[in-house]
């Protein structure tokens, strides 16, 4: 029976000594570093393992498409009005919770798109609707969000999504019809309201090959502004309804952004700060990394 364990135990540390051969296993106790990919592996398994996602910054330029209504009172039969140009401007900048959660950040930018309405034939009564003898009208809009960031990031892949206000400017507006009010036809009356705000948020995906990332998004816009005074209209609606219109957009687009600062691995900051250490404190870890005595 000794002489059984004997073998076994001989074995054991041969298959030790051989473990040894460098790429093979990682040494024990050996630590990855905060910015680096690794690999440790053997001739049947990989475990990857990647590093954590830097506070790091992203401009980007968003291409899209519109689908836009409003939310009439009085209610009107409506169709979605298509306009196929949406571009924005955005900056990105990712930051952790409590220091260590890397899920969240901010999102500001400027935007150029549209928002208007096109009304369609009421069944029952075979009349549509129009305001100021206009049946659809179209409104370029500028506009300036500031949203709230969450995203979940994989090593070449991130979900998405924000939520926040936004204020905008309606600059022109374009009036069609068989009975448009003459003069109306591309210009705001006194009672229209030009400047606008609201909500906005979104979600989508992301594809990452760093320094380049392709988002696509889904973004929902709600005006807390009216279209016009909602007193302004003489009809006859007024008698019973406050009038209003707020109008309600839905983009999805497709972006290219680049990362200004990384997003894995030692930032100029890092390097900076672990020069200054060893100027100062001449200190080394064992394992590679620099620190300071003082942390």
């Amino acid at each position: 029976m000794k002489k059984a364990l004997l073998i076994i135990v001989l074995l054991v540390s041969s298959l030790g000594i051989l473990a040894q051969e460098p790429g093979t296993f990682a040494v024990e106790g050996a630590q990855l570093g905060s910015g680096d990919i690794r690999y440790i592996q053997d001739t049947t398994v990989t475990v990857e393992t990647y590093a954590d996602i830097n506070d790091y910054d992203l401009l980007g330029i968003n291409c899209g498409v519109t689908w836009s209504q409003q939310q009439f009172n009085p209610p009107v039969k409506q169709e979605w009005l298509f306009n196929p140009f949406y571009v924005s401007l955005n900056y990105t900048h990712y930051l952790k919770m409590f220091g260590y959660m890397p899920f969240f950040g901010y999102q500001v930018g400027i935007a150029y798109g549209h928002e208007g309405y096109s009304f369609k034939e009421n069944k029952d009564t075979g009349t549509i609707y129009t305001i100021e003898g206009a049946t659809e009208a179209v409104m370029d809009v500028i506009e300036v969000p500031f949203l709230a960031h969450f995203h979940y990031d994989a090593l070449h892949f991130k979900i998405m999504a924000n939520a926040g206000l936004y204020g905008g400017y309606r600059r022109t507006i374009t009036r069609s019809g068989p009975n448009v009010t003459a003069g109306l036809e591309n210009a705001f009356k006194e009672t229209d309201r030009q400047p606008e705000y609201g909500l906005q948020g979104g979600a989508g995906i992301g594809f990452i090959f760093s320094p380049w990332e392709f988002h696509f998004n889904a973004l929902l816009r709600y005006s807390w502004s009216s279209l016009y005074t909602p007193d302004s209209s003489p009809s006859k609606y007024n008698q019973y309804y406050y009038r209003f219109a707020y109008p309600l957009d839905v983009n999805v687009t497709f972006g290219v952004y680049f990362q200004l600062t990384k997003r894995t691995g030692r930032t100029s900051k890092d390097l900076k700060r672990q020069a200054k250490d060893i100027v100062i404190n001449g200190w080394e870890l064992d394992h590679g990394d620099i620190e300071s005595k003082d942390r």
